[in-house]
């Protein structure tokens, strides 16, 4: 168990951390809505009927796909672009490990590797082909979650219901979008810049705290 937790303490950090924040969002959401519920005149509603409401499900994929979309155009646009003097990105002056093909004679190469072929060809861009996945998946049921949550309202309010084809243009929907996006871009740029002038000991995320402001890399 101490190996277990040793070698994948990272992940399961950072897993407990989502699950506690889950729980919290799912905690006091459902208060939210019932408060919104009840300022409108309606009834609320009980817990397990809040999980498939269109108030659960928008802000839950609203907040995935901003981040799938940060991690996908991230990791594909280091391979190409390149910011002297910070640790997220890859050395101008030398060649990478990453980019050297990959060869099946290496101990424990993974099985596509071995394979070769489609296979192999496939596998040398999964991780960026699974999160756009992950990314579009997140977006389709944030568009579905947050289109039941408006006509929820709408229903509230005698108002007729919109459709798919509808609300696909609604503002709402790419003001709940565009706000998440510009947040996810703004971070990314923050530790790209703030890595090259600020350290931290002992990450690596950091450069060395003894290394020159321009040395590119971690």
């Amino acid at each position: 168990m101490k190996t277990f937790l040793r070698n994948n303490g990272l992940s399961i950090t950072f897993f407990l951390l989502f699950i506690a924040t889950l729980c919290g969002q799912v905690i006091f959401g459902f208060e939210e809505h019932n408060k919104e519920l009840i300022d409108e005149g309606a009834s609320a509603i009980s817990f397990f009927p809040y999980l498939t409401s269109g108030h659960f499900v928008e802000s839950t994929f609203e907040n995935w796909e901003s981040e799938f979309l940060q991690m996908a155009l991230f990791v594909l646009l280091t391979i190409f672009l390149q910011q002297k003097g910070s640790s997220e990105s890859k050395d101008f002056d030398k060649e990478e490990e990453v980019d050297r093909e990959p060869s099946p004679n290496r101990k424990d190469a993974p099985w596509a590797v071995k394979k070769g072929g489609f296979i192999l060809a496939i596998y040398k861009h999964s991780l960026t082909i699974i999160l756009f996945l992950l990314f579009f998946i997140s977006l389709i049921l944030h568009f579905f979650g947050s289109l039941k949550d408006q006509n929820e309202q709408l229903s509230l309010k005698g108002l007729p219901l919109e459709t798919a084809s509808q609300y696909i243009g609604d503002s709402r929907f790419w003001f709940e979008s565009f706000q998440n996006w510009q947040s996810e871009f703004l971070s990314v740029f923050a530790i790209i810049m703030l890595s090259i002038y600020f350290r931290q000991i002992g990450s690596s995320q950091s450069k060395p705290v003894d290394a020159p402001h321009m040395e590119t890399g971690e």
